[in-house]
């Protein structure tokens, strides 16, 4: 096992070496919260409120202590984990995660928006057989899946398939 922390790069790596499955969900961290810390703004649900323009520097140090959080939490979890090809880097303020083969999830900032925008490894694959796209993973569906995000999101089913 190898670990190397970089403080003033702020670049993290860890790597594992075996292939035990891992099962990872990231924080919803997808509106507006009065949670007081990043792990409870985890778990808090959105206020449904229109997300107010806040100040650039207040943005930085939420998103930075966010993202920071992120980094300690998937550390400490990566060094419970046995993965091949397990590696946290944090540089130019991007956090990413490799999982191996199973894919890469990537964390950053955007700064004008004022959002945390998450990069995942889910992908669809066409299907022959359904004549839809597949998540091979899991079996979920491209359609469905967009459906109920959709609708969860709007408050409003949506009849995509």
């Amino acid at each position: 096992m190898a670990s190397r922390k970089l403080l003033l790069g702020i670049r993290t790596a860890r790597r594992f070496s075996s292939r035990a499955p891992v099962l990872l969900s990231a924080p919803a961290i997808l509106g507006t919260s009065t949670a007081s810390s990043p792990a409870a703004a985890a778990t808090s649900k959105p206020s449904g409120r229109s997300p107010s323009v806040m100040p650039e520097d207040k943005f930085h140090k939420l998103a930075d202590e966010t993202i920071h959080y992120l980094l300690d939490k998937l550390e400490e979890y990566g060094d419970s984990q046995q993965m091949d090809g397990f590696d946290i880097d944090y540089g130019n303020q991007v956090l990413t995660l490799r999982l191996g083969d199973l894919g890469t999830y990537v964390v950053n900032k955007q700064t004008p928006n004022r959002q945390i925008w998450l990069s995942s490894p889910v992908r669809f694959d066409w299907d022959a057989t359904t004549n839809s796209w597949v998540y091979r993973r899991t079996g979920a569906n491209l359609m469905q899946l967009l459906e109920k995000e959709v609708g969860e999101l709007c408050g409003t089913p949506v009849e995509l398939s």
